[in-house]
């Protein structure tokens, strides 16, 4: 086994000293780990961070789109979008004229920190909550990767790990559930305890921050159960580096009603039906707690389209915050311009972007809408469990640092 300092995607890593945990909490405003520590729902990680002795407490920018796939592929890569390609978990692929679910290795440009870390000979695991990021996390590594959603169909084979749902010892978790969560923590602490890998990656759902926001009960049990097993992965002697994906807002108006702009019925009035096509990069299999609806758009213009002019009609409907070129937009956010459409749309703090009114299911909303996608869920929590020195207090830090910090200026 080598012990070799690595270059992964231009970036080089230094070899744990100890046993890494980095964990994407899905949908984490850092609000919610803040107001969980003051309510004394999260002793082990307020105690390591007091005083800031043990631990850094540092906020980062996720990558936007502020959607799930992007951001934990830069997590893994150490990467943005531009480089290793997922920019969305969802988007239209030009050459096939398809619109498509990006979770497929096939669409990854670059390799992971994980799989370089297992082809020197360090013993590596991945948990997901979804099964829809699990093959893109695993790319290329070997090891164990599997997600609670298919806990109970792992094989030696394909996972690296027979019984995954037998080893945990817990039930089945619904996907629609903090339980899906809670069950990817619970195979942290026993792969620990089992395998003891040098390098683990957890990453969560957010159910819990779709409904609740920070502060609340249900969300301080949520943050509370996710210290309990920090804890005891921290005293396993790991070397803890928590972030998140993205933030998470409300997007309602003052009645708490979803604050929507239509953008592909809008498109079609100015333009005729069919003309443009507007994508929705945060669809995926998992809508219910979210509709489809983020705040994030890429259109998608017809041949001949006047798009400065159209661009600063996009920009004037009520509730949006930014509209740029696909080109200006790529630049900007980072990301791959083959895979972005002629406009990208942000929408502001408070709504959220959908294509038609006849295309989005709400029914499925049991608590007022709160999404994510745009600029207003970039900010999240970037924290270790050691102390980090040495870092450039100019250098403006991404939630895809975590490898970095964690590896090279944490202890």
């Amino acid at each position: 086994m080598s012990r070799e300092r690595l270059t992964v995607n231009g970036r080089g890593y230094a070899w744990p000293d100890r046993p890494l945990v980095v964990v994407c909490i899905d949908g984490s405003e850092p609000d919610y780990i803040e107001r969980a520590i003051q309510a004394g729902a999260m002793p082990y990680l307020g105690g390591a961070l007091a005083g800031g002795s043990s631990g850094a407490s540092l906020l980062a920018d996720a990558v936007v789109p502020s959607f799930t796939n992007p951001n934990n592929l830069s997590i893994v890569t150490g990467v943005p979008p531009a480089v290793h390609g997922i920019s969305g978990n969802y988007f239209y692929d030009r050459e096939s004229g398809a619109e498509v679910m990006m979770n497929d290795p096939k669409y990854l440009r670059a390799g992971t920190i994980l799989a370089a870390f297992a082809r020197a000979g360090a013993r590596v695991a991945v948990v997901t909550a979804k099964d829809k990021l699990r093959r893109l996390l695993g790319h290329e590594m070997a090891g164990i990767c599997f997600s609670s959603e298919k806990a109970g169909e792992t094989t030696v084979a394909e996972h690296g790990i027979a019984d995954a749902l037998g080893m945990v010892g817990r039930p089945l978790p619904d996907v629609y559930s903090a339980d899906l969560s809670e069950f990817v923590f619970a195979a942290g602490v026993k792969l620990m305890e089992s395998s003891a890998p040098d390098v683990m990656y957890l990453s969560t759902t957010d159910y819990v921050q779709h409904k609740h926001a920070p502060g609340t009960a249900p969300a301080n049990d949520f943050y509370r159960m996710m210290d309990g097993y920090l804890g005891k992965l921290a005293a396993a002697g790991a070397t803890l580096a928590l972030t998140a994906d993205h933030g998470m807002n409300a997007k309602t108006d003052a009645a708490g009603q979803p604050r929507v702009i239509y953008l592909q019925d809008v498109l079609d009035d100015w333009l005729g039906a069919g003309r443009a096509r507007v994508i929705l990069p945060i669809t995926d299999p998992y809508v219910v707690h979210h509709g489809a609806l983020g705040s994030f758009a890429t259109v998608y213009l017809p041949d001949g389209a006047d798009t400065p002019a159209l661009s600063a009609r996009v920009q004037a409907l009520p509730g949006m915050a930014l509209v740029l070129t696909g080109d200006d937009g790529c630049q900007r956010f980072e990301l791959p311009p083959d895979r972005m459409g002629d406009l990208i749309a942000v929408s502001e703090r408070d709504a959220v972007i959908g294509t038609g009114v006849a295309k989005h299911d709400l029914s499925g909303l049991d608590a007022p809408l709160r999404s994510h996608g745009g600029v207003t869920e970039q900010r999240v929590p970037l924290i270790l469990n050691r102390p980090v020195r040495g870092v450039p207090p100019e250098r403006r830090l991404r939630n895809f640092d975590a490898f970095d910090l964690a590896l090279n200026f944490a202890g």
